[in-house]
């Protein structure tokens, strides 16, 4: 597996549930988001775009994705919170190992900017992003329990220490029209997994 083949994976919507660790209040709270992930190939005029912004070689990009979401958190105010975006991704893998290189964003995790950060897999297939801010930076792990539960780490680090530990559960919720293999995925996934899956409408990001 490398990098796009886990955003081929991601591709569809999903329904995600997060617990957010407040560090330095010993406070958790909870939230839920609804996101929806698209695949974008190398020659999409918003991979093109993104890679021309960070002044990196287009064709040196695989593709990426758009991921659009929409969610609440426990502690909102009514009316005072917005948890709702959407952002690109473009990955930009090292010329001898399509598993790591750089993942360029439209927009951060840890702060509202453009930002490069770093990603490889892991031995176990999950996906490590690493991004440095100029005020902080921010370690996430993606990985797939099944073909239709993703679930992902992120904890972020200010000047004097841990800020933030995230938890999210994704599950799907519906399959994305524009995935470029379906039958490849379909494969892959155990008779209780698609019985469920159909259960549902259809499961799993």
């Amino acid at each position: 597996m490398d990098a796009m083949d886990f955003f081929h994976l991601s591709a569809g919507k999903w329904r995600s549930q997060r617990a957010t660790h407040h560090l330095p209040f010993k406070r958790s709270e909870t939230g839920e988001s609804d996101i929806q992930v698209e695949t974008l190939d190398a020659n999409h005029p918003e991979i093109i775009e993104l890679c021309q912004y960070h002044q990196i070689d287009p064709s040196l990009s695989v593709g990426g994705s758009r991921v659009q979401w929409l969610g609440t958190m426990a502690w909102d105010r009514e009316n005072d919170e917005n948890h709702q975006g959407k952002t690109i991704f473009a990955i930009v893998p090292d010329g001898d190992n399509p598993r790591a290189g750089k993942l360029l964003r439209e927009r951060g995790y840890a702060e509202i900017m453009p930002v490069v950060g770093l990603f490889h897999l892991d031995d176990e297939d999950g996906l490590v992003l690493t991004t440095e801010y100029e005020t902080m930076s921010s370690i996430e792990r993606f990985w797939f329990a099944s073909p239709n539960m993703r679930l992902r780490t992120s904890t972020v680090k200010r000047f004097g220490g841990f800020s933030t530990a995230s938890f999210c559960s994704e599950t799907r919720i519906e399959t994305s029209v524009e995935a470029s293999n379906p039958k490849e995925v379909t494969s892959q996934q155990k008779p209780d997994v698609l019985a469920k899956r159909q259960f549902y409408s259809v499961l799993g990001w």
